[in-house]
């Protein structure tokens, strides 16, 4: 069985139909389905039932599900190891950040390296979702927890100061009080936010009415008069028509966690966008 047949075979499993799979991989979904059916015909079995509700494997296919793990991971290390190998300062490098450390953070970043680097194409990807690094979904990643995957090479990047905003024509909300006022807090489904804690410690009377797990959405939002929120300093000090609130205390901040797979720690597209990182971000806090 070749790798091109085991890859149909996993993409088809884990989309659950043709169209899914093929939007995956970047194929026709008639190619998909002609794909399959030939290394059904290949091998003999039926890998997949055909339901109402999609693809499910077999008997059969079931049984071969791990192996072809392990056939994609060795396919996927052989792709790692070959471009970190690779020498010339070219090619494609892939980011994946918070959609707020992507619009705040990087933008001057990447500024200075494709003006030092033009030769290579530079791939932001943002959001909430986490990108395999050991997949080469993404090449570096920057996250506010530390990496659990195996092979990561990481560090602690910076630490991040955050704060409590209001919009600018909003009055002062009182410290341990907050009556009158409306929080912005933060989807906690994806982990525990502490600024979120301390937001609704330190405003105990004041409602909470609306959350969202994207920080640029809360900084407009309380650009509008929604009510307080807490935003990384590097959002909110940026953000029009916003105040940063003087407290007693501040929120905890939070550390930046930069990562990438071993198997690249030699591709120099990538070590040279590390440097380039590093020297914008020398400060310890923002």
């Amino acid at each position: 069985m070749e790798w091109s047949d085991v890859r149909i075979f996993l993409a088809v499993s884990r989309a659950g139909t043709l169209a899914g799979a093929a939007k995956t991989l970047g194929l026709s979904h008639p190619t998909v389905g002609r794909r399959l059916r030939a290394l059904e015909q290949a091998t003999g079995q039926t890998l997949f039932q055909r339901t109402a509700d999609g693809l499910v494997l077999t008997e059969e296919g079931a049984a071969i599900i791990a192996l072809a793990e392990q056939m994609e991971e060795g396919a996927l290390a052989i792709a790692r190891r070959l471009a970190g190998g690779e020498q010339n300062l070219r090619g494609r490098l892939r980011i994946s950040s918070a959609d707020w450390f992507g619009a705040y953070v990087l933008p001057p970043i990447i500024g200075e390296f494709v003006k030092t680097y033009p030769h290579v194409e530079l791939e932001l990807l943002t959001g909430t979702r986490l990108f395999s690094l050991a997949q080469r979904e993404a090449d570096i990643a920057f996250r506010i927890v530390p990496f659990d995957a195996p092979d990561v090479v990481q560090r602690r990047l910076i630490r991040l100061s955050y704060a409590a905003y209001v919009a600018t024509d909003l009055p002062e909300p009182v410290f341990a009080d907050g009556t009158g006022f409306s929080l912005i807090t933060m989807d906690t489904s994806t982990g525990q936010f502490p600024d979120i804690a301390w937001l609704r410690e330190t405003f105990p009377n004041a409602r909470p009415v609306l959350a969202s797990n994207n920080r640029n959405v809360q900084a407009w939002l309380c650009r509008q008069g929604v009510g307080i929120a807490v935003l990384p300093q590097v959002v909110g000090d940026q953000a029009p028509g916003l105040r940063r609130l003087r407290l007693p205390s501040d929120p905890p901040g939070r550390d930046i966690w930069m990562g990438y797979h071993r198997d690249l720690r030699r591709l120099r597209r990538l070590r040279a966008f590390i440097a380039t990182v590093t020297d914008r971000l020398s400060t310890p806090s923002l």
